[in-house]
């Protein structure tokens, strides 16, 4: 499970144009999939604070919050900008903040009123992915593929790596997905 730092170390114009999407509107905005206890998905929109530290979300308490706390998984997507079909994706494991002085310097950055009952997590990165479409104002026939840059971290789990990209997949250093336009 790589931190958002390990991420952006490794593949820094891949986080920073993810980091781009999420942040198009100023403050981030995504869309957060938990696991419901049932094991089916939930998704509500965020405000993620991503910093040099790291990628964190601030939640209230709400089930999504429930969702985070008894199985970490999560899935953040972008919102769609308003010129082009272009996406984000991370997805990997949340884990609670419990550094005090940490969670004072995010909620100063992220803006966290201090009065609401909100718990901070950060995101490992498992996956990042950042889908390039074409401009939309182009006629249907002259568009082309998407163009999809993925990224694996290398420590993750074999089941991981082989879910994402497939054994078609070029992998160039460090587990990224080479391939322009997607397959």
């Amino acid at each position: 499970m790589a931190s958002w730092s390990q991420f952006a170390a490794d593949e820094p114009r891949l986080a920073d144009e993810i980091r781009r999407l999420m942040q198009q509107y100023g403050p981030g905005f995504g869309y957060l999939a938990t696991v419901r206890a049932d094991g089916g998905p939930r998704v509500h929109p965020v405000s993620p604070v991503i910093t040099d530290e790291g990628l964190f979300c601030f939640v209230i308490d709400s089930p999504k919050r429930r969702d985070l706390e008894r199985d970490g998984r999560y899935a953040l997507h972008s919102f769609p900008p308003e010129e082009s079909d272009d996406e984000a994706y991370v997805a990997g494991h949340a884990r609670p903040v419990t550094d005090r002085a940490r969670v004072a310097r995010v909620a100063e950055i992220g803006r966290a009123a201090p009065q609401v009952d909100w718990r901070l997590f950060e995101f490992t990165v498992d996956v990042a992915m950042l889908t390039r479409r074409e401009h939309a104002a182009l006629p249907a026939e002259a568009l082309g593929r998407p163009a999809v840059q993925v990224w694996l971290d290398p420590g993750a789990s074999g089941a991981i790596r082989r879910g994402a990209g497939g054994p078609e997949g070029r992998r160039g250093r460090h587990g990224f997905d080479t391939r322009r336009p997607a397959a």
